[in-house]
């Protein structure tokens, strides 16, 4: 407290060192908790309204683990399971502790309202279990199928989670420090509401749909004005004829575009073309997704771009005359998030100069993004943390899968889908928040079944024709739009015993498809060197050349053994 007039000036000096002092103090604070941040851990829930029990969790669908994290706000044991009603009865339960002689952790299952039976296989995985400040920190994992009689599967419909603890470590009943509270722990949206939130529509305009088949419609608009930076947190479909929207993708548009416009997306006209940046994308059967708390997708403030590009595919089998105005709702956020969010397409580059044979019941195709190139076409280039997806093929696919590479070797698949159905395309959450070192190698591996098909399924735009990408949501942000590959044509037409394109593709055309010329064709595809491409938000393109490694599965985590070498 300052008491004379003559040392007001060292006052205020005082005054502003303990304000700088406290804001660093603050600003310390804050990047201590996003450090201590675990991306295996990426999702988040309080199980009781009082907030003195929070649940943590990540999973892997591919090695077939999940991850628990439990925080409750006590010093004695805690509990915590899978009931099938939400009751005792039937539950799927662990119960754990720091007691006086150590930290204790059981697997059990419950058949009535009594203490909890143990399991005669104990099927979950403790990994650590705290006691600090009056609260009890349990980490565990466990297998997402079930391993015997006594456990219930983690299935991709919501499930009831019950938890009880007590204030000491004798297990006797808990009273009303119980409760229960139904999740989807695997298809998780945690429907957030931030302060200072709004929302703001891109969509067609009572816009006529051509009587075609296949049609991509672009318009280019301007967003709302922001002079401070948003984050949007949510993006939802608005779709108006579900029957005939195939896909829907917005654009970010780089300074030069200043002027709305609407047209055929791949008409002459170059205008709709000058954006390529991808910020959203929504698929046929697909609802509404959501960010991480750790990221937003960024608008305004310093983000100089305000007109963006909507692209609707239409799939108009019928050729039926629809009015249609679809297109995004894009939820934002002044409470600003800790990074900006990004979208990178990875994948075969969508482009005529490849072809599916007919009468294939199982055709490969490839995609490489090689990651060492970002640098190249991206100033200020960092690793990529994921956290979402979107897998896209036509009808003919099958599967997709992702495979990550470092240093020549396999190390993980970033997502896979071994039951791929073009009418459910969704943006999904990993479970974890995977890594991406720039450096490693992405490799998109389709498969197709054209056994009811007669002639070659083209690479291209249609639906009729096939794609074989996969769109990755990413933290933090780069000016970055696509890192994919192709066939090098020119040494394809060659191994084919071809002399130029044309011939090659009368060749192709004319060809008699049996299982043998099949696969020698899918081999010849993969043997041969890719180009890669890496391309940046404003059309700066690295071009260079690599070759497909082999994607091998990487074997599911059994229950009880080596599950801690399954996270890394």
């Amino acid at each position: 407290m300052c008491i004379t007039r003559s040392v007001d000036t060292v006052c205020q000096i005082l005054k502003g060192k303990m304000i700088t002092l406290s804001l660093v103090l603050v600003l310390i604070t804050v990047q201590w908790s996003w450090a201590q941040e675990d991306p295996l851990l990426p999702f988040s829930e309080h199980l009781d309204l009082e907030h003195k029990v929070q649940l943590k969790w990540g999973f892997d669908e591919i090695r077939d683990t999940i991850l628990f994290e439990l925080t409750f706000n006590t010093v004695g044991w805690v509990g915590f399971g899978f009931s099938p009603n939400g009751g005792m009865t039937g539950a799927d339960v662990v119960i754990g502790g720091v007691g006086p002689k150590g930290s204790y952790f059981t697997d059990r299952h419950a058949v009535g309202t009594s203490m909890p039976l143990v399991d005669k296989q104990q099927n979950y995985k403790l990994l650590s279990l705290t006691e600090s400040d009056g609260k009890t920190v349990m980490k565990f994992q466990r297998s997402i199928s079930y391993c015997d009689e006594n456990d219930l599967p983690i299935t991709e419909l919501p499930m009831k989670l019950i938890y009880a603890y007590g204030e000491t470590d004798e297990i006797t009943y808990h009273g009303n420090r119980r409760g229960t509270k139904e999740l989807n722990l695997l298809k998780y949206m945690p429907q957030s509401n931030p302060p200072n939130s709004n929302f703001f529509d891109i969509t067609t305009v009572n816009f006529t749909v051509p009587a075609n088949q296949t049609y991509h419609h672009c318009k280019v608009m301007k967003i709302p004005t922001f002079y401070h930076k948003k984050h949007i947190y949510r993006i939802a479909p608005v779709i108006t004829n579900v029957d005939i929207v195939h896909n829907l993708a917005l654009y970010r548009c780089p300074p030069s575009v200043t002027e709305p416009f609407e047209a055929d997306c791949y008409s002459s006209s170059s205008r709709p073309n000058l954006c390529i940046e991808v910020v959203a994308v929504w698929g046929v059967g697909g609802l509404g997704y959501e960010f991480p708390e750790a990221a937003g997708l960024p608008i305004g403030g310093n983000i100089k771009a305000s007109f963006y590009k909507l692209e609707v595919h239409y799939n108009n089998h019928n050729l039926a005359s629809r009015v249609d105005s679809s297109g995004l709702r894009l939820h934002y956020t002044s409470e600003l998030r800790q990074h900006d969010a990004g979208v990178l397409i990875t994948g075969l580059a969508v482009a005529p100069g490849y072809a599916i044979p007919p009468k294939a019941k199982s055709f490969l195709t490839y995609g490489l993004c090689d990651t060492a190139y970002i640098p190249k076409v991206v100033e200020k280039s960092n690793d990529l943390q994921l956290f979402s997806v979107m897998l896209h093929t036509n009808l003919v696919g099958r599967k997709v899968r992702v495979g990550q590479f470092r240093e020549g070797r396999q190390i993980d698949f970033v997502a896979v889908d071994e039951n791929y159905d073009f009418e459910y395309q969704e943006v999904t959450n990993l479970g974890e928040t995977k890594t991406v070192k720039l450096g490693d190698k992405l490799l998109v591996e389709c498969t197709y079944n054209t056994e009811k098909r007669n002639t070659l399924t083209w690479g291209g735009f249609s639906t009729s024709d096939e794609m074989c990408l996969a769109v990755l949501f990413y933290y933090p942000a780069m000016n970055l739009s696509t890192c994919v590959s192709f066939p090098n044509t020119t040494t394809l037409i060659s191994e084919m015993g071809a002399k130029d394109p044309d011939t090659w593709l009368k060749m192709m055309s004319t060809k008699t498809w049996t299982d043998t010329s099949i696969n020698q064709y899918q081999q010849t595809l993969k043997r041969i060197d890719q180009i890669v491409q890496v391309m940046n938000s404003t059309n700066n393109i690295s071009i260079n050349t690599g070759l497909i490694p082999d994607l091998k599965a990487i074997p599911s985590a059994p229950c009880m053994n080596n599950t801690a070498q399954a996270l890394h």
